[in-house]
This record gives structure tokens, sequence and C-alpha cells, in this order.
């Protein structure tokens, strides 16, 4: 187990096994030091969950669950294109931020924020990002929250 999942683990999350793409394309790609991550959804055991709209479906504390699960497929991803080892990690560059929301929520980064600080809690300093956190009127199969990232490696 790296280090980053023993802190995961301290705070009870478990890097999931690496959902299979939904569509067609590949989960991270690898440009040098650099891996994009895809946008990841929740996705757990081939079931979508969180499948509805913040505000209306979610409040603010079941978004950020969402936003919790999905970023943690996101590291199953990058487990995934680092051979099983996170602490391959030099920093968490960036994360995209999507949540499926009424038009009156304006809690965007807030949902997001769980995202970023399990990033934090897992990787550190080096967790620290930029970020962008939207909201939109519909994601793919109708899940509430989706995060895609850009991710430098060693």
């Amino acid at each position: 187990m790296s280090a980053v999942e023993a802190r995961l683990a301290a705070l009870g999350h478990t890097v999931p096994a690496a959902p299979k793409p939904a569509a067609t394309y590949v989960p991270t790609v690898q440009v040098g030091d650099i891996i994009h991550v895809a946008g990841q959804v929740p996705l757990r055991d081939g079931e979508f969950r969180w499948v509805g709209k913040v505000g209306r479906d979610f409040d603010l504390d079941q978004a950020r669950a969402a936003a919790t699960e999905v970023a943690l497929n996101f590291l199953a991803q990058l487990k995934v294109a680092l051979d099983g080892d996170l602490d391959r990690v030099v920093r968490i560059v960036k994360l995209g931020g999507f949540v499926n929301c009424t038009e009156d929520f304006t809690q965007q980064p807030q949902v997001i924020n769980a995202a970023s600080e399990l990033m934090v809690a897992a990787f550190g300093e080096a967790g620290r990002h930029a970020r962008s956190a939207v909201g939109v009127a519909c994601l793919p199969f109708g899940v509430a929250v989706e995060i895609d990232g850009i991710v430098q490696v060693r």
C-alpha cells in the first residue's frame, strides 16, 4: 500500500478498482511527466450512483459525498496509470469540477471542495491545485458530479 493510500485509509477511504470507460475514450493520457485524467463520474461496480440534480434531488452534504466518491475514482484511474503507485504523484495541478444542478443552486465550489479536500488529505501540499467548479444543466447518465484533472508525476 502506498503512503497516499495509507493516509486515505486512516480517513476511512479506499481507492476502488478503476471503473471502465463509459464511452469511447481512454481514462488517462500521459505526456511527459503530465497525466490528464478523463472526466470521472460516480460509477461503482458498473452502476451509476448519485443520479439526479443537486438542489433538487441532493442537498449540499449529499453532493459533497458524491464529489468524494468521484475523487476516489479519479485516484483509481491515476493509480492504474502509475502502475499502482500513487506515491509517484508530484503535484495535483488542476481539477475541473462539474455539478449537475438546478439553476438556482450556487454552491458548486463547496461541492467540489470535497474533492479538493481529499486531494490535500492524500498528497499534502502537493494536493493543492488550481480548479474550476461549474454548474451544468446535465451530465452524462444524469449523474450529479463529474471531475477531471491534470497531474504531474515522476
